[in-house]
């Protein structure tokens, strides 16, 4: 299995997510997607990177919400059309622990006996599946796996931008990587049955991650940035004993974040947050009343 990094201005985290896979898996490839980094010190990470990996640079500039993201993500699966499988991540995740040759072999298989599958999601679950249970698993001949209700959620139940693929299966099926998650879903609700989530995951998004992807920062986001302390938060890597227990642990139990990984110094509060206004209601509504305004009357 082949992984796909994508990276935008986030030199530490890039650095980080490229040695937990070498980490993990050290015999993986590695290929690094950069949206046109412009600040130096991910420049000199991306030099460094390219001393033992492929770093691939788009060849037009990103022009939506998310930057270059899924242009990228359509030049990963057309240069790697005839791989079996790869796996998509972003410079603010991380592998967490060993990848077992028995588990790339398990997804193998899954691919195979499974035609009507697009996409199977790697990473561990929020503490909010804890409570609200969203997930239901499955009996399966292949692997474990999660699958997620459907109560009317955007995305989440047949797509995620971090993703286990088969390059050839989306190509065939005439996959066009959509400009968000949502229509990126709705796609593949047309063209594939749900997206199933490993029991026994081995990724994560970092938690309390500073936004990089705007040009311009809102008070109410530098706001909610400072109040929940984002910041740069490594996990610690399993030993193989520890994710060999993870694998054999009993039947029902979520993998849930929060109860399995812990950061590899310091930690930021808990709840974790994954995005810096989720969870701070009237910080969210402010930076839509700011950016608003921004877009309409700010200077040109």
């Amino acid at each position: 299995m082949i992984f796909c990094i994508f990276s935008f201005n986030r030199g530490p985290f890039l650095r980080n997510c490229v040695r937990s896979i070498e980490q993990c898996r050290p015999d993986a490839r590695i290929l690094v997607f950069d949206d046109d980094s412009s600040d130096a010190e991910t420049l000199a990470v991306l030099k460094e990177i390219e001393k033992a990996h492929r770093v691939v640079t788009p060849d037009k500039a990103g022009s939506t919400k998310h930057g270059g993201l899924y242009h990228n993500m359509q030049s990963a699966i057309e240069i790697l059309r005839d791989e079996p499988l790869v796996c998509f991540l972003q410079d603010d995740t991380q592998v967490v622990r060993p990848i077992l040759d028995r588990e790339i072999d398990s997804l193998r298989r899954l691919f195979a006996e499974t035609p009507t599958l697009g996409f199977v999601q790697p990473c561990f679950l929020r503490a909010s599946a804890k409570n609200r249970r969203p997930f239901k698993s499955t009996d399966d001949q292949s692997t474990e796996l999660l699958y997620r209700e459907n109560r009317g959620q955007s995305a989440g139940v047949h797509y995620s931008d971090l993703l286990i693929t088969s390059p050839a299966r989306l190509l065939k099926s005439g996959w066009q990587f959509q400009s968000s998650e949502p229509d990126n879903d709705r796609q593949a609700s047309r063209l594939f049955g749900p997206m199933p989530y490993l029991y026994s995951p081995f990724a994560m998004w970092l938690p309390n991650v500073p936004a990089y992807r705007g040009k311009r920062k809102t008070w109410a986001l530098k706001r909610a940035e400072a109040k929940i302390q984002c910041g740069f938060y490594p996990y610690r890597i399993w030993s193989e004993q520890q994710s060999e227990a993870f694998l054999n642990r009993p039947a029902g139990e979520l993998p849930i974040a929060e109860d399995y990984l812990a950061c590899d110094a310091e930690a930021p509060p808990t709840p974790w947050r994954y995005t810096p206004l989720s969870g701070q209601r009237w910080l969210k509504h402010l930076n839509s009343i700011e950016l608003f305004f921004f877009r309409h009357f700010g200077k040109k």
